[in-house]
């Protein structure tokens, strides 16, 4: 169990780099006179990090929409970690996924998915968690 909370808070720290690198190019928005605006969390855009990463029943429902008829590998969401307003929301989830096949090791995932505004939900992207790329010390990999 601590190492799942190890790799969600890996993940979020992840998260806070990127969105951290945004904001900083976002913090240069000026309106029609010149004057600098404030970028709010809630904005379009911008994602916010889950104040609490328990999975609520409204997320496990957008989840397993986006899931539904997806064969090959089952997904079991385990941390929710954050959304971004767009034309619609997108949301991150921390996944386990194994193969459907017998001897396949579980691993950690990434997910994005995409629900529109009329609550259609899709995967917009998997991406594979490599926790050795977040283990680097004085420039020496262990």
């Amino acid at each position: 169990m601590k190492r799942i909370y190890a790799l969600a808070l890996s993940a979020l720290m992840t998260l806070s780099l990127v969105a951290c690198s945004s904001a900083k190019a976002s913090n240069n928005v000026t309106d029609p006179n010149n004057e600098p605006v404030e970028i709010s969390e809630g904005m379009s855009g911008g994602w916010a990090h889950s104040v609490d990463p328990a999975i609520t029943d409204e997320q496990r429902d957008v989840f397993n929409k986006a899931l539904d008829g997806l064969a090959g590998v089952n997904y079991e969401p385990i941390v929710y970690l954050g959304s971004q307003i767009v034309a619609g929301t997108n949301h991150c989830f921390l996944c386990q996924a194994t193969g459907v096949y017998p001897g396949a090791e579980p691993h950690y995932v990434l997910m994005y998915i995409y629900e529109d505004l009329s609550g259609s939900a899709q995967i917009m992207n998997i991406a594979d968690l490599d926790i050795g790329s977040f283990c680097e010390y004085g420039g020496i990999e262990y």
